[in-house]
């Protein structure tokens, strides 16, 4: 039996359009139910934020993650990286399925950029668990080396071989150095370049000129990638959407 889990991932700015120019988070949630995931990577969710709230009237009452959840993903996890006077952001998965555990780590390279590695466990098909990390790596090649090596020591310390895994966000990695760093070592496959040869151009949305957004897969089949750039969603993100469809063969 073989049971298909569609992911979605995307850097949503915080629920701003590129250069702060609108607040665009109903939108967001518009395109998110439009995508219809089973299972949805978040970067720059905000947790908190006392500005936005003064400065918008129909700034949502409830953090991001649950305003965009709704009633369409009823299982959300949230890792607060961020954190400062006015609020706080991070990473957030929503799932159609129960998240059985959730842990989030500190990823930071340095001082000057704080970030997280969200993981979270997910059971969509009864017995056979699937390992969800959503990350969203630094600016700086050095630190990025760095993370790299904690996101493989995680996966090798408390992610057992046979268990399904997705590891899937903003890399930041341009230069395209994941594979050879990190990837590769763990036998974890990248879903665009399966079918593509090399990740997608994901950002700017609008044009889209840099590989940044990334769906690394280990124990499950990939059937689909897709990249949604373009208007419309190049009005909501400076990110594109990246989209993938899985296969988990029950046992």
């Amino acid at each position: 039996m073989t049971t298909d889990l569609r992911i979605c991932t995307w850097n949503i700015h915080k629920g701003f359009s590129q250069f702060n120019r609108r607040m665009v988070i109903h939108e967001l949630r518009d395109r998110l139910r439009y995508l219809s995931s089973d299972l949805v990577f978040l970067q720059e969710v905000q947790g908190q934020h006392h500005g936005h709230a003064l400065r918008h009237a129909d700034w949502p009452i409830e953090p991001q993650y649950e305003f965009l959840a709704d009633e369409m993903w009823p299982a959300t996890a949230y890792g607060r990286n961020a954190v400062y006077d006015h609020g706080h952001h991070g990473n957030a998965i929503l799932s159609r399925h129960p998240i059985s555990q959730t842990d989030n780590h500190d990823m930071s390279a340095h001082r000057f950029e704080q970030r997280g590695l969200l993981h979270c466990v997910i059971e969509p098909v009864p017995g056979r668990r699937v390992h969800a990390l959503c990350v969203h790596l630094g600016l700086t090649a050095r630190g990025r080396a760095q993370q790299y090596a904690m996101l493989a020591e995680h996966v090798n310390s408390t992610i057992p071989a046979a268990e399904a895994l997705i590891v899937a966000g903003d890399f930041n990695d341009w230069h395209n150095r994941a594979e050879g760093q990190w990837a590769d070592a763990l036998g974890l496959q990248e879903a665009h370049s399966l079918f593509h040869g090399r990740p997608a151009r994901s950002y700017p949305a609008a044009f889209p000129l840099l590989r940044l957004d990334r769906i690394y897969v280990r124990g499950l089949d990939v059937g689909e990638v897709k990249l949604h750039a373009g208007r419309p969603w190049s009005r909501i993100s400076d990110h594109a959407a990246l989209t993938a469809r899985l296969s988990l063969t029950a046992s």
